[in-house]
């Protein structure tokens, strides 16, 4: 019996040293990550310079968040082809502005608040094991202001733009971007569309947008997870 006793206390004491080796390992790993990523943050890409600089575009902000916000059509692209007003639950048509937005499905469409955050949504989202959402916000009027911030572009440098932009658009064999139909909308003039990529900590919302500035060779964080770090780049 009391073989038995001693026996059990060393699993248990055992069990408890590896369960507090993994604890601390993944303490370690969070710090790390955090380290790097203010580090990386903090290093800037370059701005190409251009003369014509005829195209406004807006980076938008929530807090958490970051949006590229686009003219809703123009001579260089027409995005109520790929966005169109149909696929929102409102019934205005009058737009100018189209903000978009790429992130994990599951917290798209699944988490409308951080209370609804579940552990299996966070995990799958952390680790790669979800898919992604493009998410499309419409607006008839957009201004500089201190969560939106305006940046002049070149009609070339908008090219760029809409190319990095379009491929993360899943589309159909006939060409057309996949609408997510669901009710976790946040207004009357958003919609959800099939995307391509993989959310992970590693390649964020923010990762994404910050993604977007780099190629249409604006500053840009050299990488970073957070909004923050994009928002203060593009302060004036």
């Amino acid at each position: 019996m009391n073989l038995t006793t001693r026996n059990l206390g060393s699993v248990l004491k055992w069990i408890l040293r590896k369960t507090l080796r993994v604890f601390l390992y993944f303490l370690a790993f969070i710090l790390l990550y955090l380290i790097i990523g203010f580090i990386l943050s903090r290093i800037s890409t370059s701005k190409e310079l251009s003369k014509d600089q005829t195209i406004e575009i807006f980076v938008l902000f929530n807090g958490v968040h970051t949006d590229v916000v686009m003219p809703y059509t123009n001579k260089v692209k027409n995005w109520k082809r790929t966005f169109p007003s149909s696929n929102t639950r409102g019934t205005n048509t009058d737009f100018n502005w189209v903000a978009v937005g790429w992130g994990d499905k599951g917290f798209y469409l699944d988490t409308p608040t951080w209370g609804d955050l579940t552990f299996k949504t966070a995990t799958k989202a952390a680790f790669g094991l979800s898919t992604a959402a493009v998410h499309a916000t419409l607006y008839k009027n957009m201004g500089e202001s201190e969560t939106a911030k305006s940046i002049r572009i070149s009609k070339e440098q908008y090219k760029l733009l809409v190319k990095y932009i379009d491929a993360h658009v899943r589309k159909s064999k006939l060409g057309l971007s996949q609408n997510i139909s669901t009710n976790a909308v946040y207004g009357d003039d958003d919609a959800f569309y099939e995307s391509r990529g993989i959310y992970s900590m590693f390649h964020t919302c923010n990762t994404w947008a910050n993604g977007a500035l780099k190629a249409c060779k604006q500053r840009a964080c050299l990488w970073t997870w957070n909004s923050s770090s994009i928002l203060r780049l593009h302060e004036k």
